[in-house]
């Protein structure tokens, strides 16, 4: 990036960061001149090095992890990749997220390839009108001008995939983008041999009606899994970011039964070892529905052809397979077919498991096979240049290269406090001139007065407290939870000795109007005299907004309505860049926050009445900006520096940064999905897939079987008290029918019991086989001890299914619980 500054850095920023159009665009002359510059040469010669040396991927964390004799190829599918800003297919933190997972498993050496779509007109730009209202407007992007390479067959003709829709065939060719080591592919439909609507599948991101959608998923999973195999690559895993692309695991049984010559369970069995999937959102709107007519049009045919009959394929995407008024979701349909599922948060995983627990009737909340893997963020993408050289400087080259390492973070106490808050001066000065540049733009476009436009000059200033607010504006997100006292919010913004002020940025979705409504309450706002110098709303907000926001503010400041925020990384990335957060206790913030790093609004509270939470939430924010945050910005040391501010700023940055990384995502991926997977898969398909025939066969025979299985009785020798730490032990006798014991595990199931009666946070003992005393029946036994905690304790017990080659006994749906 550099170099390319270098050459003309106005036209780099100009161009979206698009070296392929900034080349295109530049003066002749100033690259023939630069030709004849020994210093931009000898520059030219260390990029090209350090490229080549990065590209030879020697030493990387994966080849250190691996193990030499096991392949691994990860597949990665996702709707939407921010990887730059010139690449317009993304829409916010979900196509962030992806591009970072990207970037990270480059880093890594991580054996990844990206799959998506390639949007002709991509997400829309924002601009607001007179009134203050979000309209929206789309650009073509043109793919010969972008970091893109069209994948062509050695004979020069493109390499393309054809998916069936209703009545005709859609051909799809394949681009490339390269993300340092790793190949991000991408389907494009707008080519001559399609129908003019056809053409049109990978016109919009999220644009169109509930048909357009489905089009675009079935060309994503679907044509996204030929593509692959199209380019000669054969994934081990196959990871499924969101639902949008759920259909791939459908084609991947479909594969196997036409490649292999298996039965439909006995593709089905190979393949969901391979599938992972990971689900981005608490909230029921926020996923993928169909209608079952729609799904009848566009996979009549293919399920046919599979084997499934109308209702068994049906039920792969809803929750009561009995109920045909019930519509066919791509998050069930991903959870149903996919070997491992995890949520991005310790906390969305528990609101996940609760949302989802009636795929798996029998099982207790915590036990759902749904866990998490909590989101991070691309350190080098999102921290400012300044920054960087302070972490060189203090923290050395490891922070770059092992940004999960705790011992690197704690040298953040060594960062000279003059230096850390003169670099941060620097950046809120920088994100006040930006802003100012911005607004005046916005004016002009608006067709503003020239007094007016002159007056953006004077908005905001460079050393008062800068409070940030960016991100998509859902109505959940709560963007106006700040106003709802405007007098009270009016007296700590205009406070003379102690000013503050708030820039706010993101966009609705097109047919959000409600989100709308939020941007023009802020405008509304932000025009009245008393706000007119202390609060902007900066259109079309990009990743270029976003790191100015995220590199110059104080604060972050983030207020969602608790439990409906899966993750959000931006205060990731805020923090990274010595940003304090001030947030609800939801997504990430949940686990990370401690009190010496930011600051929460609430103490974990839902309450029913949402107009009363954010009366009580309000208020605490008010409260915490006018008794701390404030007071404590602007408590200065005789030296001019907040010295509690920036000790604070240290200790986030040295306990956030080593946890909420996307190296540490991309790590914990990989060695708790990826590689037990792929082992898991190609223990699965070696020889003629016996180990995938065989577990097909055994859980029909089980199905047929389980009926029969019942716990007869419990016993223990213990009835009333047991002293903490004391052994006691529990018989069952357990009737198996034709079934063996090892066709099962009884495990003795013990909790403490709540006040309903109901057992909670269970711990499971595996039971011992004592001895057969009848056909079909035995007895076991476990002996345990309550090692800590008084009260009231129950136990129960219970029969699993038990094979080796059994991705997960709750998702065969069969368990056996004792009677009460």
């Amino acid at each position: 990036m550099e170099l390319f500054r270098r050459l003309d850095d106005t036209l780099w920023e100009e161009t979206k960061h698009n070296p392929v159009r900034m080349l295109g665009m530049i003066d002749q002359r100033k690259l023939e001149t630069s030709a004849r510059d020994e210093g931009f040469l000898a520059h030219l010669d260390r990029v090209a090095a350090d490229l080549d040396l990065y590209l030879a991927a020697k030493g990387t964390w994966f080849q250190k992890k691996a193990d030499p004799g096991k392949t691994l190829q990860v597949a990665y599918f996702s709707a939407e990749f921010g990887v730059t800003e010139c690449l317009s297919i993304f829409a916010g933190g979900l196509g962030v997220l992806a591009g970072d997972h990207l970037k990270s498993a480059s880093d890594l050496g991580v054996p990844l390839v990206g799959l998506g779509l390639l949007y002709q007109e991509g997400y829309f730009r924002q601009y607001l009108n007179e009134a203050g209202w979000q309209q929206e407007t789309y650009e073509d992007n043109d793919f010969h001008t972008l970091p893109l390479t069209l994948q062509c067959r050695q004979d020069g003709v493109p390499h393309r995939v054809t998916v069936s829709l209703p009545g005709r065939d859609v051909v799809a060719q394949i681009w490339r983008a390269q993300v340092g080591r790793i190949p991000l592919y991408l389907l494009d439909t707008n080519i001559a041999e399609n129908e003019p609507a056809d053409r049109d599948i990978t016109d919009q991101l999220y644009g169109g009606d509930i048909e357009m959608r489905i089009k675009q998923e079935i060309v994503l999973g679907i044509g996204g899994y030929r593509a692959l195999r199209e380019l000669g690559l054969k994934p081990d895993v196959y990871h499924m970011n969101e639902g949008h692309s759920a259909f791939l695991s459908l084609e991947q049984m479909r594969q196997l039964m036409s490649t292999h010559g298996l039965t439909l369970e006995e593709a089905r069995e190979a393949a969901v070892p391979s599938l992972i999937f990971t689900t981005h959102t608490p909230v029921g709107a926020g996923h993928d529905y169909f209608p079952a007519d729609l799904i009848e049009r566009y996979f009549g045919g293919y399920y046919t052809a599979m084997g499934f009959t109308r209702k068994t394929f049906l039920a792969l995407g809803r929750q009561n397979a009995g109920d045909d008024g019930e519509k066919f979701c791509m998050t069930i349909l991903a959870l149903r077919l996919s070997g491992h599922s995890n949520a991005v948060s310790q906390l969305h995983g528990e609101v996940s498991r609760n949302m989802w627990k009636d795929l798996w009737p029998g099982v207790p909340t915590e036990e759902i096979p749904i866990d998490h893997v909590t989101n991070g963020v691309h350190f080098q993408s999102w921290i400012s240049r300044e920054m960087k050289e302070l972490y060189d400087r203090y923290l050395g080259p490891r922070w770059r290269e092992e940004v999960a390492d705790q011992t690197v973070w704690k040298l953040a106490d060594n960062i000279a406090s003059t230096e850390l808050w003169r670099t941060h001066e620097r950046r809120r000065e920088r994100l006040v001139s930006f802003t100012r540049r911005r607004l005046r733009d916005q004016l002009k476009q608006r067709g503003a007065s020239q007094s007016a436009v002159e007056m953006a000059n004077d908005v905001l200033e460079p050393e008062a407290l800068t409070i940030a607010f960016a991100r998509r504006f859902a109505t959940y997100k709560r963007a106006t939870l700040l106003f709802r006292d405007p007098d009270r919010l009016a007296r700590i913004l205009n406070n003379p000795e102690r000013p503050v002020q708030v820039i706010f940025a993101g966009k609705a979705h097109p047919r959000d109007d409600a989100g709308k409504g939020l941007i023009k309450q802020i405008i509304d706002i932000a025009r009245q005299e008393r706000f007119r110098h202390r609060i902007v709303f900066l259109e079309d907000y990009d990743t270029a907004v976003a790191r100015s926001l995220l590199q110059g503010a104080d604060v972050w400041l983030n207020t969602p309505i608790r439990l409906q925020e899966a993750s959000g990384t931006s205060g990731m990335k805020a923090s990274a860049n010595g940003v304090l957060n001030l947030s609800i206790l939801d997504g990430w913030w949940d686990e990370a926050y401690t009190p010496e790093v930011g600051w929460a609004i609430g103490r974990r509270e839902v309450y029913a009445d949402t107009n009363y939470q954010d009366q009580v939430e309000a208020e605490a924010l008010y409260g915490l900006l006018e008794q701390e945050v404030v007071p404590l910005f602007y408590d200065r040391h005789r030296d001019g520096l907040p010295r509690k501010w920036i000790d604070r700023m240290k200790k986030s940055i040295r306990h956030l940064c080593r946890y909420f990384t996307t190296h540490r995502m991309v790590g914990e991926y990989t060695e708790r999905y990826y590689l037990p997977a792929a082992a898991y898969y190609q223990r699965m398909i070696q020889g003629t897939w016996p180990p995938a025939k065989a577990l097909a066969a055994w859980k029909a025979q089980l199905s047929m079987k389980w009926p029969h299985v019942r716990v007869v009785s419990t016993s223990a020798d213990h009835l009333s008290e047991v002293p903490v730490g004391a052994d006691f032990c529990v018989e069952a006798e357990v009737y198996l029918g034709e079934l063996r014991p090892n066709d099962v595990t009884v495990e003795l199931f013990l909790g403490s019991v709540d006040a309903n009666g109901e057992m909670k946070e269970g711990r499971r003992i595996v039971m011992g086989l004592e001895k057969s005393i009848r056909n079909g029946s035995g007895v076991y036994k476990a002996r345990t001890a309550i090692s800590s905690g008084s009260g009231l304790y129950g136990y129960t017990v219970r029969v699993l299914p038990h094979h080796p080659d059994l991705v997960d006994p709750f998702r065969s749906g069969l368990i056996t619980w004792a009677s009460v």
